[in-house]
């Protein structure tokens, strides 16, 4: 085992958004033929998987970056060196090599022991939280280089590669969401891809898991396994669903989206992982999510432990463009019943509490455009050019040029502001303020 060293954010109540959601079958767990030599794994393609992942194979000391191009190919065979004990690594300084499903956190490339591991090292998630569970310990697992040729089964935990070999690979290993499957023998195929009705499910069920985050619901609570997560989760599941509870009474709203969703299976487990935003009106924030996988003893799976990196992966973008169809629509009705002067259908478009230049609360805006429209006041021309959707605290802010006409003839134009926040899986003005220009 290396030794350690320190180094220093859309699912709406009723719709799940993943986009792109794959499907990644690595991890076909087959008996072992004695218990001591440890986790055989069978890849093979999936159309719906990641497009390139690594593979170690501990008993050939290779290394694989396969490529999925339907079907499987290798991208790169490399020479490895893993640890110098056979068997998965269950405790601290037993020189073995963890063997499952772990993902690449960070790159260093700098204050390494150049004679250890070369000139460049990415760091693992080891252990993971299956691993936690399973009272594995030890740290410090890295795929390194190495300042000499490499020779089999000479690491104290790690996964080594010749120096040339590392840096030749080094931008796409700087990828967090590159998964390494590590394994006592690793076998693999060109057959037709195939879609497994497992990695089917723990994608729907990571799917349905944050359509009940966002709505807020007890059912979020029904998909953890409350023992195992606890453990891997390092504190009791009370504590993490009291403080959700706290957050979905006290909040009027939360989105996730999650994009991208995959997953790959482990020796006992499945990983599902994705991008993640995470918005509410006192929170933005974006990274990678991890879920872990297993089956309960109904059979159904599960998640015991999850694991989460930040990190910005462009996911506002994508958010705002599944949202601003429908903000631009809520938009448009909102002009055409102002136009038409059609106070109740107006009207329906603001909250309880809205507020609209120096009115606030809905009656009292109400008051006044039932008052201005009685007569001659009335609108009869209401026209909204430029709109633009953008991002607020409260939800979306829409802003546009609007111009307005009377039916005495009276005109102004001016920029409209309108913020608009979440409703359900609906939006309503909760603030305007108008600009003469």
């Amino acid at each position: 085992m290396a030794k350690s060293r320190k180094y220093s954010r859309i699912i709406f109540p009723a719709v799940a958004w993943a986009v792109c959601s794959f499907a990644l079958c690595l991890g076909v767990s087959l008996p072992a033929r004695a218990e001591n030599e440890g986790w055989f794994v069978n890849l093979r393609a999936d159309p719906t998987g990641p497009e390139k992942f690594l593979a170690v194979d501990k008993s050939s000391q290779t290394f694989w970056f396969f490529e999925q191009k339907s079907p499987l190919v290798v991208f790169k065979q490399l020479p490895c060196t893993t640890g110098k004990e056979p068997g998965t690594k269950t405790r601290e300084g037993d020189l073995k090599t963890p063997e499952g499903v772990y993902f690449i956190k960070e790159r260093l490339s700098g204050n390494l022991d150049y004679s250890l591991y070369g000139e460049l090292a990415f760091t693992l998630n080891y252990p993971n939280p299956v691993d936690i569970i399973n009272k594995h310990t030890g740290s410090g697992i890295w795929i390194h280089g190495r300042g000499k040729p490499i020779t089999p089964n000479e690491s104290q935990g790690c996964v080594a590669l010749n120096n040339p070999d590392i840096k030749d690979l080094d931008g796409q290993l700087a990828k967090r969401t590159m998964p390494v499957i590590i394994a006592n023998k690793v076998h693999w195929s060109k057959d037709a891809p195939q879609v497994r009705k497992e990695a089917q499910e723990v994608v729907a069920a990571t799917l349905e898991w944050a359509k009940a985050w966002s709505r807020k619901s007890d059912d979020f609570f029904g998909f953890h396994d409350a023992v195992k997560f606890s453990i891997a989760q390092g504190e009791p599941f009370s504590v993490f669903r009291d403080h959700k509870r706290q957050l979905f009474s006290s909040l009027p709203w939360i989105h996730v989206l999650i994009d991208d969703v995959r997953a790959v299976q482990g020796p006992d487990y499945w990983v599902t992982y994705f991008g993640q935003l995470y918005r509410s009106p006192t929170l933005t924030s974006e990274g990678i999510k991890r879920l872990y996988w297993q089956k309960d003893d109904k059979g159904r799976y599960v998640i015991v432990g999850m694991d989460y990196q930040d990190v910005n992966m462009g996911l506002e973008a994508k958010y705002l463009d599944r949202v601003r169809p429908d903000a631009i629509a809520l938009v448009e009705a909102w002009r055409q019943a102002w136009e038409k002067g059609n106070l109740q259908g107006y009207m329906g478009f603001y909250a309880e509490n809205a507020s609209q230049g120096d009115r606030e609360g809905r009656s009292a805006i109400r008051e006044q455009k039932q008052k201005l429209w009685a007569g001659a006041k009335a609108p009869k021309k209401v026209a909204l050019r430029n709109v633009k959707v953008g991002l607020d605290n409260k939800g979306l802010e829409v802003e546009f040029v609007q111009e307005y006409v009377s039916k005495d003839g009276v005109s102004d134009k001016g920029l409209k502001k309108l913020v608009l926040a979440p409703l359900g899986d609906k939006w309503q003005i909760v603030d305007e303020d108008w600009r003469k220009l």
